[in-house]
């Protein structure tokens, strides 16, 4: 498994695009929009290459590669079905057991499920381990609410 790091601004599954002669990896306008990134900053990203028929693993972290990029604000990702692996590993209404790993911002609770993807949790401290309802799915992150601790 790839370990994530908790500096971690976001998370989103993508494909590389030949444009002009130059590789790019568009972020979706929702990080925009949520002020996860900045247009014209630089930031260092993380590629891990996905085995298409194993759905389900997490590539080796020698497979990743970090390059410096430029953060464009363009383009756009359109939301993925739960199934799939390109898209979010959960679906609202699912039930799942987290384990709140830091605070966010805002003082709710962050964990983090398979492929490093970002539960947000109000009313959580870190150690906790709950259980907890999603309630809203996006394409980098959910928001649950704890049924059980």
């Amino acid at each position: 498994m790839v370990e994530i790091t908790d500096s971690l601004a976001c998370l989103f599954t993508g494909e590389v695009e030949e444009r002009d002669g130059d590789h790019v990896v568009a972020i979706p306008r929702s990080e925009i929009e949520h002020e996860t990134v900045a247009p014209d900053e630089t930031y260092r990203v993380a590629l891990i290459q996905r085995d298409a028929g194993d759905a389900d693993a997490e590539s080796p972290a020698d497979a990743s590669t970090e390059r410096d990029v430029v953060g464009n604000g363009a383009g756009g990702s359109a939301a993925q079905s739960p199934g799939n692996a390109s898209g979010p590993p959960v679906s609202e209404g699912d039930v799942r057991e987290v384990t709140i790993e830091t605070l966010g911002d805002k003082g709710d609770g962050i964990a983090k499920i398979e492929r490093g993807y970002v539960v947000i949790v109000p009313d959580s401290e870190p150690g906790d381990e709950p259980t907890v309802k999603i309630t809203s799915v996006r394409e980098n992150v959910s928001f649950a609410d704890v049924i059980d601790e």
